[in-house]
């Protein structure tokens, strides 16, 4: 499939890319072997076959979410820089 100057600046214009003129000729011959290569995808016979989702079937095995106490407020404070009561001090971060 050979792509022209035209379809060339609206894919640069989308992409928000600016394209010296010299940067053109090198820019078509590659789009259009691109396409060229994605349209070998089109002589496969896809019949029967699922669409793919993922690339693999690990699930995740992230631990169970449960709130648990690990440490006490008092041992959480013990070591703070700044502290008011029973709460860290930070800097202002807005203005």
């Amino acid at each position: 499939m050979q792509v022209d100057k035209k379809t060339l600046h609206q894919v640069a214009h989308l992409a928000r890319l600016n394209i010296k003129p010299e940067e053109e000729t090198q820019l078509l011959n590659d789009m259009s072997e691109i396409l060229t290569w994605v349209g070998k995808l089109d002589e496969l016979d896809t019949e029967g076959v699922e669409p793919l989702t993922h690339m693999t079937e690990e699930v995740n095995v992230f631990r169970k979410d449960k709130a648990e106490i690990s440490m006490s407020q008092e041992q959480a404070l013990k070591n703070a820089a700044v502290k008011d009561s029973k709460f860290f001090k930070v800097p202002k971060v807005l203005k």
